[in-house]
């Protein structure tokens, strides 16, 4: 007994000491104590070294911590941020008197292996792991499986399924390597679109629900007889959409509108029903505007700019626009004013000072600021063009005072180069000091390749006709014997040089051509030469083949000098150029070339006027116009020289065509017509393209011309002529003549035989890009046309066309060129026939309508 009420004694009194000294040092770890740091061991599942860890952490063994301290606290905080483990702990092992000893136990984040997507099509699902980064290797975190689920989520709502719902599963890889992987699962279960049954608005008297509709130009209620906009709910759209119903009632005077609340229900039939109620508010009017703070323009000039009158129904979206329009860079609004007359640093602040009855009284105030000037002017990212071709267009130089409508003229001008990807073209506006007045101006530009291998390709005039060729169109001739300049050619200085062979089974075409766009390097006047030669088979009906026995080669040089001028202003160019082509003929006997053994030769003389200011991309414009006027004129031989015309056509009309000895004499005859060709030729074209929406543009076209005889007797000439019909390419009829493109019909189809001496052509064409990007321009386009080729002036009338209409895309490659496919529906009958042409597929490659 008395043993065992000692040990129980002992035990009790042992149990006290201890918990005493555990509550000692409980209290004693919870206030912190200083200690020494021993050793750090690292254990856990990671595939770290320990070293690499505990280096990383930022503990150092000696060190004196405390525990608990910051300096653990910090250590952890570290280990996460590197976003390498799942689990971290750190423990304190033991302490040995003010030595203490740690151990960080850590599990690593597992690795992905593989993703499988499911519910999207395969070919979208590489698209997808690229945009989310899912790349084999990464860290599967927390972040990563939420961020990825959120990116699908919203981007299939974007796109109208609204219910879409995306699950992320993980599973571990169980195999030989000491390595935590995963493998991702991805299920998207877009369910079908969510389209917008009806929208109905409450609290509306002053406009109709039909316009508060049309105001939403995203978010449509279902309708069957809409194409272009379809029903579909998206939710940030949507919210754009509240706004442009607010600034529908702006618009209208109704500056308090708001909208009170709006809800969304959905229909058994997976549609959804928007209801919005409104508080429109009371009518307003303008009142007086008065401008304080300004000294460069008066209140006349600024009120000219304005347009805003007393009395007029208050437009606060129109205000807004007439004051800064975001929307168009060049916009003729108060802001621009300031801008384009230096003022970088101006703000103009409109400000409602009274709105008694209804009648808003504004003072629009203006702080002018000072006048900036730039100070550096540089161009970055042109790695292959040299320096001096993009600095002699730019039209912002160091010195000048600054002008919005400089900048954005000089980006067009880049853009038209070709040389720069135009949708890349950035103004960086660097170091602006309002104080100084001066800022820094960087142009940022992209290359792209500008030399290209042209194929260009057709179908017509009964076989394919084929073009090869090179085509650099940012040359540099100075380096032409320099070794290293070939990279792969040289290049830089934004000359042309084009080598081309064409060729069909009636005629081969070689041609060389030379462009000097700045001649003498110091203002913008253009050089341009050509050689060719030409060699042209007679087609022969019975084999329907090529006769080469019967040629006829033509040999052609231009030499041309085109000025950009000044007046009326400087997108206007004023061109020239004389030419001389040399017609030969061998055994070529057709109904236009009685003298089939002869020759002819074309001495003329080009002038044109043409002006361009089609925004910046010259591959996708959208907007601006360009047109060109031209005549071409060769001596009216026929004054100067003794031979009666007159005569000869009379002694002609007396020939008969079917005797032997007549028809020769009529090829002498007319061997004297046309030794020198006698003409005159006047062309007119016009292009203008206007943005509707976004990108979505319209190009309409106008064409017309006209070949003319300065002597009747002498007729007009055999060569010259236009040719109407088809995808525009040339074929057989290569003898000076003119191939118009017209659509849905066969080539050179609306022509006489022979040629017209006038056509004319209408043409409406609806653009939309699929791409812009630097590697390729994709863009769609439907097309209604109509054109029509007349023999001579008589016959003349601008309303008789062959109409047609299809659809077509464009492809933009730059080491191809322009490609394309069009698919036109003729609605007439060719010339002699009753019967509607019908549909005709045109594919080119290298060349745009």
């Amino acid at each position: 007994m008395l043993l065992k009420t000692n040990i129980s004694t002992f035990f009790i009194a042992l149990f006290f000491i201890f918990s005493s000294t555990a509550i000692a040092q409980d209290i004693e770890f919870n206030n912190g104590k200083k200690y020494v740091l021993g050793d750090i061991t690292v254990t856990g599942n990671t595939t770290f070294s320990p070293q690499t860890v505990v280096t990383y952490s930022g503990l150092r063994k000696g060190e004196e911590i405390t525990i608990p301290g910051e300096t653990i606290s910090n250590a952890l905080k570290k280990l996460w941020k590197s976003n390498l483990f799942s689990s971290i702990d750190i423990y304190l092992v033991k302490t040995e008197g003010d030595t203490a000893y740690l151990e960080i136990v850590l599990v690593d984040l597992p690795e992905l292996n593989e993703v499988t997507i499911k519910g999207v099509k395969k070919s979208k699902t590489e698209t997808l792991i690229k945009d989310n980064k899912l790349t084999k290797g990464v860290k599967v975190t927390q972040n990563l499986l939420a961020t990825t689920q959120n990116y699908l989520t919203n981007k299939y709502r974007k796109e109208g399924f609204y219910n879409t719902k995306v699950t992320i599963n993980t599973t571990e890889v169980v195999d030989s390597i000491q390595k935590s992987r995963v493998n991702m699962i991805i299920n998207i279960d877009k369910e079908n679109k969510v389209k917008v049954e009806k929208i109905a608005f409450n609290g509306n008297d002053k406009i109709s629900d039909k316009k508060l509709r049309k105001a939403m130009k995203n978010t449509k209620q279902k309708n069957p007889i809409r194409l272009l906009k379809r029903s579909k709910y998206i939710k940030d759209d949507y919210k754009e959409d509240l706004v442009s119903i607010i600034d529908k009632y702006k618009e209208n005077g109704y500056r308090d509108a708001r909208i009170i609340s709006d809800s969304i229900i959905t229909n058994n039939d997976n549609t959804i029903s928007i209801n919005i109620n409104l508080e429109e508010g009371e009518k307003y009017t303008f009142g007086k505007i008065t401008f304080v703070g300004n000294s460069v323009y008066t209140d006349q000039q600024l009120n000219s700019v304005l347009r805003i009158k007393e009395g007029e129904t208050y437009n606060g979206v129109e205000l807004k626009k007439r004051i800064a329009d975001d929307s168009k860079p060049d916009a003729d609004d108060l802001t621009n004013l300031y801008q384009n007359s230096g003022y970088l640093f101006s703000s103009i602040n409109p400000v409602e000072v009274s709105a008694d009855g209804n009648v808003i009284d504004m003072e629009i105030r203006i702080s002018e600021g000072k006048p900036a000037y730039f100070n550096n002017v540089t161009v970055v990212g042109n790695d292959k063009t040299n320096d001096h071709v993009i600095y002699r267009e730019l039209r912002t130089r160091p010195g000048q005072l600054y002008s919005k409508l400089d900048v954005i003229r000089t980006i067009r001008e880049l853009g038209q180069l070709g040389f720069f990807d135009a949708q890349l073209l950035t103004p960086n506006f660097k170091n602006p000091n309002p104080n100084d007045g001066t800022l820094d101006m960087e142009y940022s530009v992209v290359e792209r390749g500008a030399s290209q291998i042209e194929l260009q390709g057709g179908y017509g005039g009964g076989g394919f006709i084929g073009t090869l060729g090179l085509s650099f169109n940012n040359f540099a001739i100075k380096d032409i014997f320099k070794k290293e300049a070939y990279k792969p050619v040289p290049s830089g200085d934004g000359q042309s040089l084009a080598l081309r062979l064409q060729a069909s089974r009636f005629y081969q075409t070689y041609s060389f051509s030379f462009t000097e766009p700045w001649l003498g390097g110091k203002r913008p006047v253009q050089l341009s030469t050509s050689l060719s030669h030409t060699k042209q088979f007679l087609y022969n009906p019975i084999t329907r083949d090529a006769d080469k026995s019967k040629r006829f080669n033509i040999t052609g040089i231009s030499v041309g000098l085109a000025k950009r001028l000044s007046v009326p202003d400087d997108y206007f160019t004023l061109s020239q150029a004389v030419s001389f082509q040399h017609y030969n003929l061998k055994n070529y006997n057709t109904g236009l070339f009685t003298f089939g053994n002869g020759y002819s030769n074309n001495l003329s003389y080009t002038i044109g006027l043409s002006r361009n200011n089609t925004f910046t991309d010259p591959i996708y414009p959208m907007g601006g116009s360009n047109f060109s006027v031209s005549a071409k004129l060769s001596l009216p031989y026929s004054l100067l020289n003794s031979i009666d015309y007159k005569a000869l056509n009379e002694e002609r009309d007396a020939l008969d065509p079917t005797d032997t000895d007549d028809f020769k004499r009529m090829g002498e005859i007319d061997q004297e017509r046309y030794k020198w060709l006698e003409f005159y030729k006047v062309k007119f074209k016009a292009d203008w393209y206007t943005r509707i929406v976004d990108k979505l543009v319209i190009k309409s076209g106008l064409e017309f011309g006209f070949l003319g005889a300065y002597n009747n007797d002498r007729g007009v000439i055999p060569f010259e002529r236009f040719f109407v019909g088809g995808d525009g390419l040339g074929n057989y009829s290569l003898d000076g003549r003119e191939s118009i493109a017209l659509r849905g019909y066969p080539n050179q189809s609306l022509s006489s035989q022979d040629g017209g001496t006038i056509y004319n052509k209408f043409s409406l064409e609806l653009r939309y890009p699929i791409t812009l990007g630097q590697s390729a321009k994709i863009y769609a386009l439907g097309f209604i046309e109509g054109g029509a080729s007349f023999d001579n002036f008589r016959d003349y009338n601008p309303f008789t066309i062959n109409r047609s209409a299809g659809l077509g895309l464009r492809i933009f490659m730059p080491a191809f060129g322009l490609l394309g496919i069009d698919f036109g529906h003729g609605f007439d009958a060719l010339p002699g026939q009753t019967v509607k042409n019908g549909w005709e597929t045109h594919f080119i490659i290298g060349q745009q309508f």
